[in-house]
């Protein structure tokens, strides 16, 4: 089935946002509360503040509460380090469709494949924190899992007593950390699933470009595999 290209409004604050210096100052070594002042940059020099309803000050606040529940510094983990990323911060948006165009690949913004009114019906199957933010911990963006279903990934993954990431957390991945979208090295998001049909969002690169998009669940791609985080 083919899938329609979404045209973004134009006055979308992550639309009329230029590029982000923080968003391509990724240092994979830096310490927690450091790489979370990137994070919280990248978001305020990509306007998400103004999608929150809110200003810098306002999105700092609600970040505040999470820095207590930041990974310690070189924490173990079993996941390759090419494809590791300690903790993303993640915020709510009403329509997580608006984070889209800040998926950035050089100067070129995100598009997404899937409307806002689809887009809605994708709710996590996942637990998911409440409240305006939350931290992803120990992600994977899931190249090992290249060649194989998001059905079948996403046993495994739940077997090792990981979680798939949702779309929220998929886009914010990206977002913050857009080095992890690779070409040949792109995932789905097994963590939101719509109503019972076969479809699973995910991420990749076309057009030398960001995409959002679906695929199925029992198709494999060898340029797709599936992304997962600790908790």
């Amino acid at each position: 089935m083919p899938q329609q290209t979404v045209t973004h409004p134009a006055d979308l604050p992550t639309v009329l946002a230029g590029p982000s210096a923080a968003q391509t100052a990724v240092d994979p070594v830096a310490p927690p509360e450091a790489e979370l002042e990137r994070q919280v940059r990248t978001y305020v020099e990509l306007g998400f503040p103004a999608l929150l309803g809110t200003d810098e000050d306002g999105l700092r606040a609600l970040v505040e509460p999470l820095r207590a529940q930041l990974p310690p510094a070189g924490a173990p983990t079993s996941v390759p380090p090419e494809d590791h990323v300690p903790f993303v911060l993640v915020l709510a948006l009403e329509r997580p469709g608006d984070a889209v165009p800040a998926m950035r690949l050089g100067r070129r913004g995100g598009v997404s494949l899937i409307d806002d009114d689809e887009l809605a019906t994708y709710r996590p199957v996942v637990d998911v924190p409440d409240g305006p933010a939350h931290l992803v911990r120990d992600v994977d963006t899931g190249t090992r899992f290249l060649g194989v279903t998001p059905e079948s990934a996403t046993e495994t993954i739940r077997a090792e007593g990981r979680r798939p990431l949702t779309v929220a957390e998929g886009l914010a991945l990206v977002v913050v950390r857009p080095d992890m979208l690779r070409p040949g090295r792109c995932f789905s998001l097994a963590g939101s699933r719509t109503g019972t049909n076969q479809r699973v969002p995910a991420v990749w690169i076309s057009e030398r470009r960001p995409k959002l998009g679906w695929c199925w669940d029992r198709n494999p791609h060898t340029w797709l595999g599936t992304a997962s985080a600790a908790g």
